[in-house]
């Protein structure tokens, strides 16, 4: 089964991870800092920090936001869960919002007509790579003195007009998941041009303890200022994470090249096609997501999902609604009909398999699997 994401670990990497297994520092080492650096330097923020994984960079983002029970945070409907748990996680209130329906980014009108009295930030998801329109948002937040935070766990490597996906928001935060644009097996980084932030996000990350203690019994001393968590990265994974940063803007470039290359073939196939991008964008393309239209293409998403896998093709569907898990609809009383544009989306998108270890070999037998599946339905 061809998946639709996958790692690429080189002679290169092991050799980091291993220089790092002989050296004296495990964990909270130099290696964190050399990831932190680099990172910043690469989206061009003032700073970054690293954690356990893209779940953890969500929650410690929405802490250094001092996001409070009965505060309401802005979320998209189409995004993982993680998006919206972060929120809760701090006793918040998630507040979905809809999608555009060209490329299922966080509409701002959508942002516009969810702001109330409580809320104090939106989130805006870099759906499949691709970066949202941050300047419409911040029009909207702006006025309010909303935070506006970036869920760019897709687009590291994206652009927007020349500017970088994690120097777009305020904060930003990314995954260092296997399938994402690079890995440290499991991670998570938060940019920002905030010091404070970065700061309040460190001394979360290690169980809200501050260790510069300048005053008090000794040099021995230090102090937990807040409850934190154990959110710490490890040398290991940091010096993994620096190793593949190293290439990531080839990667981007092959994703972008498969990219093209199933942009040609939908081009010749009626009823499926791939999401719009924006103009000015340089897409991450961690994600390639087609749009069925059943009644033109001959055959539903259950279908053809079913036959593209039967043919060895790892296709996915990216994602659920969040306000449709039940967990959402009990806590929160969320349901059907709350974000129309994202639920009827979900019935009908599909995901194709793309990473940049894929041969054109592999480009084109996706493309072979979807021609013969979709052309006797045609016929």
């Amino acid at each position: 089964m061809l998946p639709y994401g996958r790692h690429w670990i080189s002679e290169d990497d092991i050799r980091a991870v291993v220089d790092v297994l002989r050296g004296d520092w495990l964990t909270t080492g130099p290696m964190v800092e050399r990831l932190e650096r680099a990172i910043a330097g690469y989206v061009g923020s003032a700073e970054a920090v690293a954690v356990a994984n893209g779940t953890a960079a969500l929650h410690s983002a929405m802490f250094a936001l001092a996001i409070a029970p009965g505060d309401e945070v802005i979320v998209p409907a189409m995004t993982f869960a993680a998006t919206a748990n972060c929120v809760v996680y701090q006793g918040g209130v998630p507040v979905f919002a809809d999608v555009d329906p060209q490329g299922l980014l966080l509409d701002p009108a959508a942002v516009q007509a969810r702001i109330t009295s409580r809320t104090r930030a939106v989130i805006a998801v870099d759906y499949a790579g691709q970066p949202c329109d941050y300047r419409a948002l911040r029009a909207i937040t702006a006025p309010h003195g909303l935070a506006l935070m970036a869920d760019a766990a897709h687009a590291l490597g994206a652009k927007d007009h020349g500017a970088a996906v994690g120097s777009l928001a305020d904060l930003s935060t990314f995954s260092l998941h296997p399938v994402k644009p690079i890995t440290a097996g499991e991670g998570g980084i938060v940019t920002t041009g905030d010091a404070q932030l970065a700061a309040r996000m460190r001394r979360f990350r290690d169980h809200g303890i501050e260790r510069e203690i300048f005053h008090g019994d000794g040099p021995w001393r230090y102090e937990m200022r807040e409850l934190g968590y154990n959110y710490r990265l490890t040398d290991i994974q940091c010096a993994l994470a620096c190793s593949q940063l190293s290439r990531l803007d080839r990667w981007t470039a092959r994703r972008q090249a498969i990219a093209r290359s199933y942009d040609r073939a939908l081009a010749e196939i009626p009823g499926l096609s791939p999401l719009a991008v924006r103009s000015g964008v340089s897409h991450a393309y961690h994600l390639y997501v087609v749009r069925l239209e059943p009644d033109v293409l001959g055959l539903d998403r259950r279908t053809l999902f079913a036959a593209l896998r039967g043919e060895g093709i790892g296709v996915g569907v990216h994602y659920l609604p969040v306000h449709l898990h039940p967990f959402y609809r009990r806590r929160f009383s969320t349901g059907p009909g709350l974000c129309p544009v994202a639920e009827a989306a979900y019935e009908n998108i599909l995901t194709l398999p793309l990473f940049p270890a894929m041969t054109d070999d592999d480009v084109e037998q996706v493309i072979a699997a979807i021609q013969k599946v979709v052309q006797p339905c045609r016929a």
